[in-house]
């Protein structure tokens, strides 16, 4: 497989004399076991880094122009992260889930695996030409509500799909709640405390009204369709369950007014007794974000603020208790998360709690900083297949994202 670089023209060129190499955590490898890129997977100058490659007699050298990765599609779930070396440029790049990339035959390769099915989140049902005037008909209908206001703003700004499914009435559909959080994540899109880097998006600026929260959760599940979702915990707002009393009081309205669809919390579960509210409220499922099972770790990269990874086992095993299903966020990053110990204390934690399935997202943040600021060194590990092969031998259901209650199952097509 041959590398892949681009010039100041931001011409994507191939480099034919030299090989291409990937990284993951302390090792660089040849590129090897890539699938072809995928439809919806775009391309990424990695600007200020050159490639790191292999030359004709097998050693490691800088490659040409500047790097360029690939950004999944959601169903993807990457293995490898692209060989660089710095040579100016920003200090940390951009959040963005970097993967790896080659050319061969003429046609691009990437290091990742299939881990869920794609239509649902494919890029063509997005930004639509339509768009624009569906999201004005939904903000007439729904004067006045400020989260209408803020996913038109994440809609047409920020392209994001999730605030775009209320407009267009379908699937899982963002409803933030809080401008707060308890954490303070290395990798937060939504608000970078030292500006490290740019946020990818603006968080929310307000504490929306129960009736607010309500009228858009009812528009959203009360449609046609039985199987949309809506998800308290989006990328533009802090910690949902910072927001309970609201959530938990939105909930029974949602609920007097539409039995329809899936209610859905994104959250670091770190605060039990709100958790404990929104459960006993009548939530459906809960996806909690998790970095690591073992505590050290996890606390570097989430930075809690109040609570402690055995909170949030606590959460965990109390909504599972009280029949909510519930799915790990685990944000992946090869190299760290496929290291044995890491593998290990996932599968203890999974077995102790009896959460139902582990979606597997990329974490998107530049290497370098990552372990920079987590304070990790880069090791050797067993690899992203390695992970997913002991999930599924655990009997946890696997994928990447959120699906309706009573479709919940893993890309294997087993019923969790």
């Amino acid at each position: 497989m041959r590398p892949l670089y681009t010039n100041d023209n931001g011409d994507l060129l191939v480099d034919d004399k030299r090989f291409a190499a990937a990284r993951r955590g302390g090792e660089v490898l040849k590129a090897a076991d890539y699938i072809p890129m995928p439809e919806g997977a775009t391309f990424a100058a990695m600007v200020g880094r050159a490639p790191v490659v292999f030359d004709g007699e097998g050693r490691l050298c800088r490659g040409r122009g500047t790097a360029v990765a690939v950004l999944l599609p959601q169903g993807f779930t990457r293995t490898l992260l692209p060989a660089t070396e710095t040579v100016g440029g920003p200090e940390v790049l951009p959040l963005l889930g970097y993967t790896a990339a080659a050319m061969k035959n003429g046609r691009v390769y990437v290091a990742a695996r299939q881990t869920d099915e794609h239509r649902v989140w494919h890029p063509a049902h997005y930004n639509t030409g339509d768009l624009p005037r569906r999201v004005d008909k939904v903000r007439k209908k729904l004067k006045d509500n400020r989260i209408i206001a803020q996913l038109a703003r994440c809609s047409l700004e920020y392209g994001c799909f999730t605030a775009q499914n209320v407009f267009y009435r379908r699937w899982e559909g963002g409803l933030p709640v809080s401008p707060a959080c308890n954490a303070r994540c290395v990798g937060c899109i939504s608000k970078q405390e030292s500006e490290c880097c740019p946020s990818a998006q603006g968080r929310i600026t307000f504490r929306p009204t129960v009736r607010e929260i309500a009228e858009v959760g009812v528009f959203h599940l009360g449609g046609k369709r039985e199987d949309n979702i809506i998800s308290f915990g989006q990328g533009c707002e802090g910690e949902p369950s910072l927001e309970a009393e609201r959530i938990s009081k939105a909930i029974r309205v949602i609920r007097r007014n539409t039995d329809r669809g899936t209610i859905n919390m994104n959250t670091n579960a770190g605060h039990t007794e709100r958790i404990r509210a929104v459960v006993d409220a009548g939530i459906d499922t809960l996806r909690v974000s998790l970095f690591s099972a073992i505590a050290e770790h996890n606390d570097a990269y989430y930075r809690p603020v109040g609570y402690t990874l055995k909170d949030v086992e606590n959460s965990i095993a109390y909504a599972v208790s009280r029949g909510v299903y519930v799915s790990l966020n685990l944000l992946a990053f090869p190299g760290f998360t496929d290291r044995e110990e890491e593998i290990e204390a996932l599968l203890a934690l999974i077995e102790r709690t009896g959460l139902h399935k582990v979606q597997l997202r990329n974490l998107n943040i530049d290497g370098d900083y990552f372990y920079e600021q987590c304070g990790f060194s880069p090791q050797k590990s067993l690899g992203t297949d390695a992970l997913i092969a002991a999930l599924r031998q655990s009997g946890v259901a696997v994928g990447n994202y959120s699906r309706p209650q009573k479709k919940e199952d893993n890309f294997l097509g087993e019923k969790s």
